[in-house]
């Protein structure tokens, strides 16, 4: 049985099909069609609704997709949709900032944007109460609301009641239900271990990593769900049943985040969200390209190790893991074994598992003197796809370069090392000579197809590019800050 709040009522589903999401519970069985269906693909963020979890001695507030968000994702948390903001005969804060600033037009966007709304007011709320009060920067703002889409382009006034609705903001009936809700979510029975929810159907929730590799022996071929937000896909997008699912988002092993003296360890359930500002410590570059993998509501739901099994050749995360070495700890029954994510790809959306075997941790070295940088070239900047990834780890010595690992997306069927491009900049002086001939050798690595997103060519001269811009903004900054003004 499933258990959460409805805003402030507890609900108890134990008949539904497992691959039933929270846009369809709500339309279909709780009657709130409030929360609209766009894209079904996650895209234009017309479905959000925002989840509400204990995280300490106060509420963490998270806006998601609802279209690919499965309703065993919400056990335990309490599912706010726009119905629940007006209390009382009264609009909610961000809901009259929307009619202050004419932030609607056609209107069919607006109770996406209203929940994105909301949730930047809370979390801001909560920053403010442990830090000195500031008014919500313009960039918080852009990012809130980078995975919203307003078709009537009316982005400028929404952006006026995103100030707002953070400027100051009344306290509301969530505020003052905060003590009672932690309460009752802390009182929702603990994950059961498995949910058969009708005839034929199978939704396991497992809340260790023993319980989840039992229950993944014992069927192997249901299908594993983190964040879901690609294998939600096949049920928006292709029609699929799901019948045998097994969640790993109620593991708190899987969701860990640790660092020791030689490695970065990365639970595989950890969301994307989470994982950003802590690689964002060790590795810059690496924080800054997951704000821009697809838009905050995909991230909040998106979980690492689903990433890196999707196996897609345009994956964000494949190429810059293979550029930093990272291993992947996985688990099969009992048994656990350690594999590089080199050995991992194997062919398009083909990896190394073996039944009932699954990614438990990442492990990544720590920067121990290299230097990473990482590129992603996209159509947009926000929410897109990238038609180059490319990521290049390396450490100079004197003006040479004693150690290079380079790694890129979207130039084959897997994320894969350019091994002839290291081999010629491997113990040579770090300068445009050297550098012309690595991009020669990048044409021994790398044959890219060309689709919709760029050709063939275009892809080519795109990797050439960045390892020239890697050159340049490890040995002339200023000469990139320069050329860059002018773009």
């Amino acid at each position: 049985m499933i258990q959460f709040l409805l805003n402030d009522r507890l609900q108890q589903e134990a008949t539904l099909s497992p691959d039933t999401t929270v846009l369809e519970y709500l339309r279909r069985e709780a009657g709130r069609c409030g929360t609209k269906e766009g894209c079904a693909s996650g895209d234009c963020g017309a479905c959000t609704v925002v989840l509400a979890e204990p995280q300490g001695e106060s509420l963490r507030y998270t806006p998601i997709n609802a279209c690919l968000t499965f309703m065993s994702a919400i056990q335990g948390k309490q599912l706010i949709t726009v119905e629940d903001l007006k209390h009382q005969g009264r609009l909610h804060s961000v809901q009259q900032a929307m009619v202050n600033n004419h932030a609607s037009q056609c209107g069919f966007c607006t109770p996406g944007f209203v929940m994105s709304l909301f949730a930047l007011q809370k979390n801001h709320q909560q920053k403010e109460h442990f830090a000195v009060k500031r008014g919500v920067e313009r960039e918080e703002v852009l990012h809130a609301l980078s995975g919203n889409l307003c078709r009537c382009t009316g982005y400028r006034p929404i952006v006026d009641a995103a100030f707002a609705a953070c400027q100051q903001p009344p306290a509301d009936q969530f505020d003052r239900a905060e003590k009672m809700t932690l309460e009752r979510l802390r009182a929702i029975s603990p994950v059961a271990g498995q949910i058969t929810q009708r005839e034929g159907d199978l939704s396991l929730l497992p809340s260790t990593v023993d319980e989840l590799a039992a229950a993944y022996t014992a069927n192997p071929d249901a299908r594993l769900v983190a964040g879901g937000t690609d294998l939600a896909l096949e049920v928006t997008q292709r029609h699929h049943r799901l019948t045998q699912l097994i969640s790993v988002s109620h593991i708190p092993e899987m969701k860990m985040l640790a660092v020791t003296d030689t490695n970065l360890l990365i639970g595989a359930a950890a969301t994307l969200s989470d994982c950003m500002p802590f690689l964002a410590r060790e590795f810059p570059d690496f924080g800054a390209l997951l704000e821009r993998f697809a838009s905050q509501q995909i991230r909040n739901q998106g979980t690492f190790g689903g990433n890196i099994a999707n196996a897609s050749p345009i994956g964000d995360g494949g190429p810059v893991l293979l550029a930093l070495g990272a291993s992947l700890v996985l688990r099969r029954g009992s048994q656990r074994r350690t594999l590089p994510l080199e050995q991992f790809y194997l062919g398009y959306k083909h990896t190394a598992l073996q039944s009932s075997e699954f990614i438990e941790q990442v492990v990544i070295p720590r920067a121990a003197g290299s230097t990473l940088k990482v590129y992603k070239v996209s159509k947009r900047l926000d929410d897109d796809i990238s038609a180059v990834c490319g990521a290049f780890n390396l450490e100079v010595t004197d003006g040479v370069v004693t150690r290079v690992t380079i790694a890129y997306g979207g130039m084959a069927a897997i994320a894969k090392r350019a091994e002839n491009c290291e081999q010629q900049l491997l113990g040579q002086p770090w300068q445009a000579a050297t550098v012309e001939r690595a991009c020669q050798a990048l044409m021994q690595d790398f044959q890219p197809i060309g689709d919709f997103r760029a050709s063939q060519e275009y892809r080519m001269q795109v990797a050439k590019n960045l390892l020239r811009r890697c050159l340049i903004e490890t040995t002339s900054p200023e000469t990139l800050m320069r050329v860059t003004q002018y773009v």
